[in-house]
């Protein structure tokens, strides 16, 4: 099928002449996935041992989902079934003459090649799951006069690709839930819960930083989880079928009576998985990160934020942005401890310039007096007051021109 280098079948004799091969090779057999629009290209590959009359080779292209299940165990209801169709494309490699009707192939080796663009129209990416699946292929048909259709087919992967760059997919996503601990009047104390992930897009491969807050008010020692879950859809006849799946977990400390903890970006990796399909009018495949609280003796507190499996990464630039305006958004107290309240003008030019470059361009002068000791007061305490200040502004013209500079004359001698 799609894993192998390439698929033949061994045909018998007949009356049409013996065939001894035919198979079906991808031009390039080390891509994984084609997307919508993409030219799949290859070769039949004919083996005859003796002249083989045919009325037509063909290729065929042809892309469905389809979902089935069975009555449920003592139910008189009938099985269910749907079925939606994706591709379905036919061409020609070899036809007979309309005149003769049939056309002979020589013994011996014959390549027949074939190139053909899957449909623009978004394709739905391929997927093979308990009730249904998304199927695609490529099958090279053999008619043959007076005998039955011989076949030939490779199994076509297909993706639609996701790209979490998009607004909606950066967007953060925050929720909060609280759970009274206890039944009737017997309550211990609530347990409060908030969770928070930058972005809801993320690829395979990369790790989903979780930012939560637990505050313990019951009774009880309670343990913080979080897990992805996969949630596969199927519709058929009206009814429904669901499969949940969990795909990957991590686990924090326990919480005692009256504690807090907090999760400042602990990470969960993705697994290899498929993407999300969300789509396919029978067939819906999603993702949710559940962070949620084990209480013993109590049923669970979960918080269960969406999550979209995309292919293509995110660039890190918009999202690294959305990141750090959450961020100061949350806490801004720093700002007003970096600044005085009463800006104060930039330090003159020559405050600034260095003693090596005051000393090249004018004579040695004695030091100044010690500032410390006039100002009675250390110099950290003054850098304090120039944090955070703006620079002077440019100048191609130095405000404090240097006399001795004017002064000095300048003599050649030829």
């Amino acid at each position: 099928m799609g894993g192998e280098a390439g698929s033949a079948v061994a045909l018998g004799g007949s009356e049409g002449g013996r065939v001894k091969s035919l198979g079906l090779v991808f031009q390039d057999e080390g891509k994984g996935c084609y997307a919508s629009g993409e030219t799949v290209a290859g070769h039949v590959l004919l083996e005859a041992a003796e002249p083989v009359a045919l009325i037509a080779l063909r290729l065929e292209a042809l892309g469905r989902a389809t979902t089935s299940w069975g009555p449920s165990a003592g139910s008189a209801a009938p099985a269910s079934a749907s079925e939606v169709e994706y591709l379905n494309l036919r061409l020609n490699l070899r036809e007979a003459p309309a005149g003769d009707g049939i056309l002979l192939l020589q013994p011996g080796k014959h390549e027949f090649p074939f190139s053909f663009q899957l449909p623009s129209e978004l394709l739905v990416t391929s997927f093979s799951g308990k009730y249904g699946c998304i199927q695609y292929c490529v099958r090279a048909v053999l008619e043959r006069p007076a005998l039955p259709d011989q076949s030939v087919r490779r199994e076509l992967q297909v993706i639609r690709h996701i790209d979490v760059n998009t607004p909606a997919l950066l967007s953060p996503v925050l929720k909060t839930q609280e759970k009274m601990v206890g039944c009737w009047f017997f309550t211990s104390g609530p347990v409060s819960l908030s969770a928070k992930i930058e972005r809801k897009g993320y690829c395979n491969g990369e790790a989903i930083p979780i930012y939560a807050e637990i505050e313990n008010c019951s009774s009880r020692l309670v343990v913080p989880k979080a897990a992805i879950f996969q949630t596969q859809t199927y519709l058929a006849g009206g009814k429904t079928k669901t499969v949940r799946h969990m795909v990957a977990n991590v686990r924090g400390n326990h919480i005692a009576s009256g504690s807090t903890d907090t999760w400042n970006g602990k990470m969960l990796k993705i697994p290899p998985l498929p993407p999300s399909i969300l789509d396919c009018c029978i067939i819906r495949v999603e993702y949710s990160l559940a962070v949620y609280i084990h209480i013993p003796g109590a049923k669970k507190l979960m918080l269960e934020l969406p999550l979209v499996i995309g292919t293509v990464p995110y660039n890190g630039f918009a999202s690294r942005n959305c990141s750090m305006a959450s961020q100061f958004s949350v806490d801004m107290s720093w700002w007003a401890l970096a600044l005085p309240e009463q800006p104060e003008a930039p330090p003159d030019y020559t405050d600034v310039v260095s003693e090596e470059e005051v000393s090249r361009h004018s004579p040695p002068y004695p030091r100044p007096p010690s500032w410390e000791g006039e100002a009675r007061c250390p110099p950290f305490a003054c850098i304090q007051d120039f944090r955070l200040q703006p620079p002077p502004l440019y100048s191609e013209v130095d405000p404090h021109p240097s006399r001795l500079r004017e002064a000095q004359s300048v003599s050649f001698i030829l």
